[in-house]
């Protein structure tokens, strides 16, 4: 789990990132599997998944190159759960 993230100058995060639907999640621990998935991907720098809305936020490194797919196959990886990216 990170416990800041990372920021510029101006306390802006200016990570390129992209945004998953998740069907499936029932409690927190459902998030931080799939954050967990989602993290040890190369080039992705974190994730914060919000079971509530069904949604996670992934953070990528600066110029990374990551698959959408890759993304999808991290999250249903973590249990039985679906996903898409958002549009």
């Amino acid at each position: 789990m990170k416990l800041f993230s990372r920021k510029n100058k101006t306390g802006a995060d200016t990570a390129p990132q992209v945004e998953l639907l998740i069907d499936g999640m029932h409690c927190t621990s459902c998030g931080l599997l799939i954050d967990d998935e989602l993290e040890d991907l190369p080039g992705v720098r974190s994730a914060a998944t919000d079971t509530r809305r069904g949604r996670s936020v992934v953070r990528l490194e600066e110029g990374a190159r990551v698959d959408g797919a890759a993304l999808v196959a991290a999250v249903e990886a973590a249990g039985a759960y679906t996903a898409r990216l958002a549009d």
